[in-house]
């Protein structure tokens, strides 16, 4: 069989898993009524294990304990009873299945927030402030290191009540367990502290203490770094001794090893490695792991596909392969190799729109899958054939909504064209891919071009659509998702213009499709302080440009994502692209042959000036509406989408009735949102059609 070794059962203490496949702990953000797994939680890792994942691993950083906060991400509240029904509800969803389900359970210590849920005062071994989270702290005293070691034991026994086959110690992240560890955050000089043995004893009387309370046959795993990667923490040696030493008590049934601390930004970035970082690039760390201990060794960090899964395994590295946002991806991933299908595979790209919507504190969602973490509204991950007529059904536009829409309708049966004006598909995403960090994200496209000819979906590029040619195809249904263009005519004086020879800016666009060559000296001007103005700098520095990117915003990139900005800074800062906050962009004229770019500084008033060669905006994305507003007119239900039904994810009542074609339009051509957006709203659409 292909891929023998990823399919191998392994025994882990008691619990024999069927395969080598972990979805590893992570905070999904989908916890509520004071942390308990709801009918969302439940269908989310449900799907994974009816899609052949051996092992889930759900509830990453649980808090044992009251005072450990988590209702600003929704973890799951493992410190009340009131867990335990909740508990038995997706081990039940889970088992039936063939699947295997742990929880991670922890205290943060001092790696939360303040301001929330009970307004906790945060605790660590010796009041040392974390710089990720910026939250205070107080050194925790002798009375509640003992509590919260009870804490840990109860939390134990409510996972093995609620039948969970197990619980993992997080002592990764810079949690409490490893503050204990780490002379980076513990400074103390009692027993807590000091020496080996004593900055050792924390975790080791939490890991006696859940052993009392859960008994032997129970499983225990703990998750720990394999490398801090700060001068002053812990070293690889540092960590091989540490997993020795927690070994050599027969009380820890598994490992779970990952690479780099993350209590501050540029580390966090490691943890969660994005489309900027090569394939497994910490794997060396836990093989080190692997060589000091003798039970199970689990890794995770951007392993994606099955070929280098079964290469990990089979060379010995590690004993099973977590592959988390695989599972985001695709959480049919196992089912898929297990029937030949690796073609089908929606395969990861390391957008890090999942981990990134958590830190701000939002629901894990997938950039690429609209019905990940949405299994409990009815969005399906697999789409079924229509019982109804057979429809024609012609879509405008190749991005990510207009492929997505294409690929539901092709599913449910339909007769589908799909018209895209360039000579390839991806609209927007083939222009991110050619940015220095984002290339991966082609993933998307190559998926979709896949799957669209597996469905027989007629796809005609080079081909700019107008409202004559959509109706001579007789369309039943027409869906729109051509896009816009970038949004530079807002401002007269920033000087564009449909003239090249009267132009004096121009947009990413113009710049990442090659359209217009870099300049030598380039000011980047970006409103919107997302990926495309980061990615267009750092294009233009790794084309030797002298660049500065300037925002009218607190600073550049303020709304990429907490595991994705550190990336494109470190790429910005070795180029020594100077970055700059605060500064409205009020005109840009010609003097002599430079071009001088007047900003407005946004609290002084003040102005300042640039000489430079070339001016780049980036100002988000207008609509392009002359098609749909020359089909709307002739369409039964003039274009409207019904909300109510759409946000319902009901059928839009016009699919019922009879005349001219229904219009619908989504993604960029009805306003600028982004990829996920597109897609979700392609497939809460097409999926009834």
């Amino acid at each position: 069989m292909a891929h023998e070794a990823l399919f191998k059962p392994i025994q882990i203490g008691k619990l024999t898993i069927r395969n080598r496949v972990v979805s590893t702990a992570h905070a999904e953000v989908h916890a509520t009524d004071g942390g308990m797994t709801t009918d969302r939680y439940v269908k989310y890792y449900e799907e994974k294990s009816k899609g052949g994942c051996g092992l889930c691993i759900c509830g990453g950083s649980s808090p044992v304990s009251i005072d450990s906060p988590q209702q600003w991400w929704s973890s799951v509240n493992v410190s009340t009873d009131r867990i335990i029904p909740h508990f038995q509800n997706l081990a039940d969803a889970v088992h039936k299945h063939g699947g295997k389900i742990m929880i991670q359970i922890t205290h943060m210590g001092r790696r939360s927030r303040w301001d929330g849920y009970n307004w906790s005062t945060l605790v660590s071994p010796s009041g040392i402030r974390e710089p990720v989270h910026r939250a205070t702290c107080k050194t925790i005293e002798e009375e509640e290191i003992w509590r919260i070691i009870s804490d840990f034991a109860q939390g134990a026994r409510r996972v093995k009540e609620g039948g969970l086959d197990g619980c993992e110690l997080s002592a990764v992240h810079q949690h409490l367990i490893d503050q204990f560890w780490s002379p980076r955050v513990n400074k103390r000089t009692d027993q807590w502290g000091g020496s080996f043995e004593n900055r050792m004893r924390f975790g080791m009387e939490v890991l006696k203490a859940v052993r009392a309370e859960v008994g032997d046959d129970f499983c225990v795993g703990m998750r720990i770094c394999g490398d801090e990667f700060h001068p002053d923490g812990l070293s690889h040696d540092d960590m091989k001794q540490i997993a020795a030493y927690y070994d050599a008590t027969g009380m820890v049934d598994f490992f779970g090893v990952i690479g780099s601390g993350c209590d501050t930004h540029d580390t966090l970035a490691n943890v969660i490695p994005n489309m900027s970082y090569p394939p497994e690039p910490f794997l060396h760390l836990a093989a080190g792991i692997k060589e000091v201990v003798s039970v199970p060794v689990i890794h995770a960090q951007n392993i994606k596909d099955p070929t280098q899964a079964e290469r990990i395994l089979e060379g010995g590295y590690v004993d099973l392969v977590g592959m988390t946002r695989a599972h985001i991806a695709d959480p049919h991933i196992i089912a898929k190799i297990k029937n030949g299908q690796t073609d089908q595979i929606r395969q990861c790209v390391g957008a890090n729109y999942c981990i990134d919507r958590q830190y701000q504190g939002l629901d894990v969602l997938c950039i690429q899958n609209a019905a990940t973490s949405r299994e409990y509204m009815g969005l399906p991950h697999i789409i079924e054939k229509t019982s109804g007529p057979k429809r024609k059904v012609v879509v405008v536009g190749g991005g990510p909504g207009g492929m997505e829409a294409a690929r539901v309708s092709a599913e449910r049966g339909h007769d589908v064209t799909l018209i895209e004006a360039q000579s390839q598909l991806g609209g927007q995403i083939t222009l991110a891919a050619r940015a220095p960090q984002r290339d991966q994200i082609a993933g998307i496209t190559r998926w979709y071009e896949m799957e669209l000819a597996r469905l027989g979906v007629d796809v005609q590029l080079d081909t700019r659509a107008d409202d004559s040619m959509v109706r001579d195809l007789q369309p039943d249904l027409v869906v729109l998702a051509n896009g816009g263009h970038p949004f530079l005519e807002q401002v007269p004086e920033w000087g564009y213009s449909d003239n090249p020879d009267e132009c004096l800016s121009v947009s990413s666009w113009d710049i990442l499709s090659g359209k217009v060559e870099p300049g030598k000296n380039v000011l980047v001007y970006d409103t919107m302080c997302e990926f495309s103005g980061m990615s267009t700098a750092d294009y233009l520095a790794s084309k030797g440009a002298t660049v500065e990117i300037v925002t009218d915003d607190t600073k550049p990139g303020v709304a990429v994502g907490g595991t994705t900005f550190p990336t494109y800074y470190r790429s910005l800062y070795q180029q020594a692209v100077v970055m700059t906050g605060d500064l409205g962009l009020h005109k840009v004229y010609r003097e002599g042959d430079k071009l001088v770019a007047l900003f407005e500084n946004e609290y002084t008033g003040e102005h300042e000036e640039r000489v430079v060669d070339q001016v780049v905006i980036e100002n988000g994305v207008r609509p392009d509406e002359s098609l749909y507003y020359a089909l709307k007119s002739r369409s039964r239900n003039h274009g409207q989408i019904d909300i109510e039904a759409l946000y319902a994810i009901a059928p839009q009542p016009t699919l019922a009735e009879s005349g001219e074609f229904a219009l619908f339009r989504i993604g960029d051509c009805v306003a600028q949102r982004n990829t996920h957006a597109a897609i979700y709203d392609a497939l809460r659409l097409c999926m009834h059609f």
